[in-house]
């Protein structure tokens, strides 16, 4: 297949633009001398963490344990499940571990705890468990001078389970859009997580693993003293909410959805696509950010940034193409029925989940299917 047979919509990866960012974020790891543990619920595709894999990754990040059991069967072992442990997921996790997957989970409270100890006692599973910090309030987590947090360790430990380490995610990162304040906020991560590390080891306990990221603060980091690994998912692609964070260029975004003009509305300087919701998702990322990219920012079908153009609305199967600022009253001209037109996406992670299968296009034109998956 090539480019131009593809049906739209569809979703691509350039992959010349996906190796580069694979290969810009392990450098800046090997670099900094911390291990590299990518966060693969970007993608959810085989092709793709295969790709992070070569370049050097040890082991996985995922957000559901649908996604440990697929690329465990694809043959990768060590994987951290890094949302806190549900206790009716449990099962699931065992099932893992017991086909020899090293799965590690992950508890932030006393409860969480106990419940983990008290299904592995009766199954006779010593889990490794690793406690999530705190480090910004951005969402879940343990401050790192919080007693709760020798608590869950002793809670863990005398119940027979394995304390694995702690882990931290400074999602506040995208909060940002300056260079000064993701060193600040990448050092603030840093050292809470190694904070916290140091109160469990100062009391006797066992902490081998310091993991921390997001994409902003893994490459915004001055120096990872104390950690022992990153994690981190949006880079491989990258969008249009890091751009306003100010971690990558368009250029360097990898993911875009493939559309064909079918319709206008020229008193509007509107034309009308075949991509709307369903093919970029609902998510507005951009909306509160230095600039708002509608529901993607335009390109022609080569991949060439149109700067002043963007997906400025959708419904179901529809999108709303027009200018940034003063209407194209010529744009039935500028973009006739029939043109195709690649959209960057606000958000990698909503936009590649609203397809069953990425089109990936490499530096001569052809093109792959790669599929990706679903569920929990």
């Amino acid at each position: 297949m090539n480019l131009e047979s593809l049906n739209t919509p569809a979703a691509l990866i350039d992959v010349v633009r996906m190796n580069h960012n694979i290969e810009r974020m392990q450098q800046r790891m090997d670099a900094l001398g911390v291990s590299f543990r990518p966060h693969v619920k970007t993608t959810k595709c085989q092709q793709v963490v295969r790709a992070q894999m070569d370049a050097g990754a040890r082991g996985i990040t995922v957000s559901t344990l649908k996604e440990a059991e697929q690329f465990f069967a694809s043959g990768i072992h060590d994987i951290v499940y890094a949302v806190g442990m549900a206790p009716t997921k449990l099962p699931q996790a065992l099932a893992l571990r017991r086909q020899g997957c090293d799965l590690k989970i992950v508890a932030d409270s006393v409860a969480s705890a106990e419940a983990i100890v008290a299904f592995g006692r009766e199954e006779g599973e010593p889990f490794e468990v690793w406690i999530e910090i705190d480090v910004d309030g951005h969402r879940s987590g343990i401050a790192p001078e919080d007693d709760t947090l020798l608590t869950v360790a002793n809670t863990l430990v005398s119940g027979g389970m394995h304390l694995g380490g702690v882990l931290a995610h400074a999602g506040s990162s995208y909060d940002y859009d300056t260079h000064d304040e993701l060193v600040r906020i990448a050092e603030q991560e840093r050292s809470g997580c190694v904070r916290a590390a140091e109160r469990l080891r100062a009391a006797g306990l066992q902490c081998d693993v310091v993991s921390i990221g997001s994409t902003p603060t893994a490459l915004a980091a001055r120096h990872l003293e104390g950690v022992t690994e990153v994690r981190a998912g949006v880079y491989v692609m990258f969008d249009l909410v890091m751009h306003n964070v100010g971690v990558n260029d368009t250029s360097e975004i990898a993911l875009s959805v493939l559309t064909t003009v079918i319709g206008h509305q020229s008193e509007k300087g509107w034309a009308i696509v075949d991509a709307g919701w369903m093919a970029m998702s609902r998510d507005r990322g951009t909306e509160r950010q230095k600039r708002d990219f509608g529901y993607g920012l335009v390109c022609l079908e080569n991949g060439e940034v149109l700067g002043e153009y963007l997906m400025s609305g959708a419904n179901q199967e529809h999108g709303i193409v027009s200018r940034f600022g003063t209407p194209d009253r010529e744009i039935e001209q500028r973009f006739p029925i029939g043109t195709r037109l690649r959209i960057l996406p606000n958000h990698a992670c909503a936009t590649g989940a609203q397809h069953p299968a990425y089109q990936a296009v490499s530096r001569d034109g052809s093109v792959e299917i790669w599929p990706r998956f679903y569920g929990w």
